[in-house]
């Protein structure tokens, strides 16, 4: 702590620290500590990111960034892949106005770090990472702390400290050797032996429940001897016993509660969860309120508020509990707890702004797939992880909705088998999010993949196959493989009209796809071979409002444009550049599109003045939000250098 407050206290930068250790050692206390320092007497701006999945990761980061002053253009294009989020992350590190401490706490993958470039140094600021990794490969050019157990003398206050009427220093000298000197475990007992109100227990009393479980050959072998599986198993003598505390208490309800959580992440889980009739599987609705009063008083688990009310369980704690759970209530825990999941996630996910509770939930469910063993509840989380990731995706958060969708079907495919239809789906989903991406090749691989194993498994007619015809039409086009692209959508669109029928969402968000990809030969065919345009049949049916509408009407304007039938495009055209903002936002990309297209439209009809100043706005937004070299960017100023050669004056002879 000297040296780390030296550190902070001073004008020194370009530093990475990284406190390691094993879990429950106290690596987040020590980060905590100095972050309040840093924060309250050396004027630093503290920044704490969970550094536990790319997700949260990847979430945390962005929020320093916004934080640091980034634009929320900037922010959406880094959420959607349109530029690195690293990237802007460091550029804002950089130009911030004060130094700076940033915590990445719980970086036991470093992997995670390294993929995306998120690890670096900075004239403006101090790194702090807390992991349980200590290979040195993983931490080029930081300076490695070791964080291990307590001394005895140490550990021996932190108990008597948290319980000084339950027994002398000395029996809390022999408590703190039986648990290994680890703080968790420490502050467990302590919560445990300072909470026992109705038959007060002693340290006496407390160190002979504790008799078979002494960990005598651990402390002989020195503190860097544990392991973690050492440390989980320290933990799980302290949580029994103030579960069977809690129990004599009259609250039994708190083991099932603890037993439910630890089906799930060590990430913070919002407290919505907990509020559905689903819980009544583990424990009475009613008693779910005293249940976790009970681990809060017990310190077994904790409260901790991020823009949305959570709860927050130790990782180390987790994972024993899990491994304590007896296997015949395993599966029917587990299942609750992907039920209760399965609540919170929209049945029907619609596209909206971006929205923390749901990717709060996305570590949560990777975790279930990989706590899950019956094959039943897995198939039942991997349903769930699939409608999050749409969920996700529709709220433009494609990375996120990449990384939940492509490690879902990972962490299943050994569990149901390569051709399960929701491993299928999941990747299919990927597939989606790898186009959003601006990852084509990628996309169109994957989705060709799925398109054959579904055709072969299900028929050409399944509504899996005829969705994968739909998806995987998108990347091929953009891919320049028109034919291809047009032949696939063509079958979908079929396909659902004869299976759905004719005005379905899904037939018509296929219909509506045609206009963007079929050749200009054909768009009138298209345009004029039915009774009623589509954008009118998609109001009638789904509302005028629906997203599917919006699309429809924006694919007709730019089919009408294409055709040259300006003055039938203009006034539409202007309706969905008002309406885009005010749903989505002024720099969502489909505001851009849908804006970029009434400024052709209206320098098409020649008012060129007018298509100026709107392209100027997009230009100027797209290089703000994707950077100058991005091809939508190029693009926009290619329209506006185009439109301005259109104003300028002509000479005599012809010659601007």
């Amino acid at each position: 702590m000297e040296h780390l407050q030296a550190a902070v206290a001073s004008d020194v930068f370009n530093q990475v620290y990284v406190l390691h250790g094993m879990g429950g050692c106290g690596k987040t206390a020590v980060a905590i500590t100095l972050f309040q320092r840093a924060t309250a007497e050396s004027s630093r701006a503290g920044l704490w990111v969970n550094a536990a999945d790319r997700t949260t990761l990847r979430s945390g980061m962005l929020a320093v960034a916004a934080d640091r002053g980034a634009t929320e253009g900037e922010l959406l294009a880094a959420r959607n892949g349109l530029r690195a989020p690293a990237d802007l992350v460091w550029e804002r590190l950089d130009r911030s106005a004060e130094p700076w401490l940033l915590v990445l706490d719980n970086a036991d993958d470093p992997a995670i770090l390294q993929d995306g470039s998120w690890l670096r140094t900075s004239p403006r600021g101090t790194v702090l990472v807390t992991t349980r990794q200590a290979a040195a490969r993983w931490w080029p050019h930081a300076e490695l702390h070791h964080v291990g157990v307590l001394p005895r003398d140490a550990a021996a206050q932190v108990l008597y400290d948290l319980a000084p009427e339950t027994g002398t220093v000395e029996e809390a000298s022999e408590i703190a050797d039986r648990l290994g000197r680890l703080p968790l475990a420490l502050t467990l007992a302590g919560g445990f032996l300072a909470q026992q109100v109705i038959d007060p227990w002693t340290m006496a009393k407390y160190g002979r429940h504790l008799v078979g479980h002494e960990r005598v050959d651990l402390i002989d072998r020195g503190a860097a001897a544990l392991t973690d599986k050492g440390s989980r198993q320290l933990v799980s003598q302290t949580w029994q016993l103030s579960l069977d505390a809690l129990a004599a208490q009259g609250l039994p309800e708190s083991t099932a509660l603890l037993r439910l959580l630890a089906c799930y992440g060590s990430d913070p889980l919002p407290l919505t969860l907990l509020n559905s009739s689903e819980l009544n599987g583990v424990l009475p609705r009613s008693r779910a309120e005293s249940a976790l009063r009970g681990l809060l008083d017990q310190s077994l688990t904790t409260l901790v508020d991020i823009g949305v009310r959570c709860v927050q369980t130790h990782g180390v704690l987790l994972a024993s509990v899990a491994a304590g759970t007896p296997p015949e209530q395993a599966t029917h825990v587990s299942r609750t707890a992907v039920r209760l999941l399965d609540a919170v996630i929209p049945a029907i996910p619609e596209r909206g702004p971006q929205d923390l509770r749901l990717r709060l939930l996305s570590p949560h469910v990777l975790a279930l797939l990989r706590h899950a063993t019956e094959v039943s509840v897995v198939a039942e989380a991997l349903d769930v992880a699939v409608r999050l990731a749409i969920a996700l995706h529709r709220t433009a958060d494609y990375l996120s909705a990449w990384e939940l969708a492509s490690e879902a079907a990972a962490v299943t495919e050994p569990v149901l088998g390569p051709e399960h239809r929701l491993v299928l789906s999941a990747l299919a989903r990927a597939g989606r999010t790898l186009f959003r991406l601006g990852r084509f090749e990628e996309s169109a691989a994957l989705h060709s993949r799925v398109l054959a194993d579904r055709e072969r498994l299900f028929g050409p007619d399944d509504p899996d196959t005829l969705d994968s015809y739909d998806a995987t039409s998108r990347p091929l086009n953009t891919l320049s493989r028109v034919p291809e692209s047009v032949a696939l959508l063509r079958r979908a669109v079929e396909g659902r009209r004869r299976t759905l029928g004719p005005v379905h969402p899904l037939t018509l968000s296929s219909r509506g796809a045609l206009l963007e990809i079929v050749p200009a030969s054909d768009l009138a065919t298209e345009i004029d071979g039915t009774a009623l345009p589509l954008s009118q049949e998609c109001a009638l049916e789904l509302g005028s409002d629906h997203t599917i509408t919006l699309k429809a009407r924006l694919n007709h304007a730019n089919a009408l444009y294409r055709l040259g039938r300006f003055e039938a495009a203009v006034e539409d055209a202007h309706l969905l550049a008002e309406e885009y903002p005010q749903r989505y936002g002024p720099d969502y990309p489909v505001t851009l599109s849908a804006q970029t297209l009434y400024a052709q439209i209206r320098a098409a009809l020649g008012d060129v003045s007018v298509a100026i100043e709107l392209m100027a706005t997009v230009a100027d937004r797209r290089e703000r939000v994707l950077g100058a070299q991005h091809p939508y960017t190029v693009f926009s100023r290619q329209c506006l250098e185009e439109f301005r050669a259109r104003a300028a004056p002509q000479s005599s002879d012809g010659q601007p």
